[in-house]
């Protein structure tokens, strides 16, 4: 298969047991490979050089910040943002060679789905689309601060068929501490904003997050992996206001010096 006038940009940090399966999946349309590295100490780097990857190392600056600088690097007409977890399925990869050659969007929407417990999840964590590819005279720019960061361009957008798929936890155990953090890190971003804490939004936030994904858009209908990722949903959203709560605790109680 020619390779197409596309730049493939992902950040990486330790995922030598990911990061093939990703690259694999566009070595045989991307004309470069380009990665940002934050100081892996596994093998990661070692993966990347074996398909060709530029790979430059930058420390950890947060996740848009480290985005824009990958979209400096990047000298194809076209730019395909992935995460080291995601790989591009048959469908679509034939859809981002149209778009690349015949394409006269300035951006396209690509859909998500997550492998997870052994099962590709139709359902819970749906509709999740993401604008990914992009012409890079369209200006893309990566907006966002502690977490939840998005691609913004100049231009037009449309969607393409097909689907990233997302191998985004390795297990539970994965999910779980990654849902703390991701808890920790959001209710950080409110606190810096000034956002208040409110009981009622602890209390009914979580709920609303689980019937959300488990019954609204039919989280049930994946089986256990459904129920495990409602009730994940859960307690990222008990959490989240409960360390809001904690820090704002921890803020009255330094300026009164108890």
């Amino acid at each position: 298969m020619d390779t197409l006038n596309l730049s493939a940009a992902l950040i990486v940090y330790n995922e030598e047991e990911r990061l093939t399966k990703t690259l694999e999946s566009i070595k045989d349309i991307a004309s470069e490979i380009i990665i940002i590295d934050s100081n892996s100490t596994d093998n990661t780097c070692a993966v990347a050089e074996s398909f060709g990857a530029k790979i430059y190392n930058e420390e950890w600056r947060g996740f848009a910040a480290q985005k824009n600088s990958l979209t400096k690097k990047c000298t194809k007409e076209y730019i395909l943002y992935l995460d080291a977890d995601e790989v591009i399925g048959d469908e679509l990869k034939k859809a981002v060679i149209n778009a690349v050659k015949n394409g006269k969007s300035d951006g396209y929407y690509i859909r998500r789905k997550t492998h997870y417990l052994g099962k590709l999840l139709n359902y819970s964590w749906q509709k999740d689309e993401r604008l990914r590819l992009v012409k890079a005279s369209a200006n893309p720019l990566w907006v966002g601060e502690i977490v939840h960061e998005e691609l913004k361009i100049q231009g037009s957008t449309s969607h393409l068929d097909g689907f990233i798929i997302h191998y985004s936890y390795r297990d539970i155990d994965d999910h779980f501490r990654r849902t703390i953090r991701y808890a920790r890190l959001s209710a950080e971003s409110y606190y810096k904003k000034g956002k208040k804490f409110k009981l009622s939004k602890m209390i009914f936030s979580p709920v609303i997050a689980f019937i959300k994904i488990y019954i609204i858009k039919g989280g049930f209908l994946d089986g256990i992996p459904g129920f495990i990722a409602g009730i994940s949903a859960y307690v990222y959203g008990f959490l989240k206001y409960a360390f809001l709560w904690e820090m704002h605790n921890a803020g009255k109680n330094k300026d009164t010096g108890k």
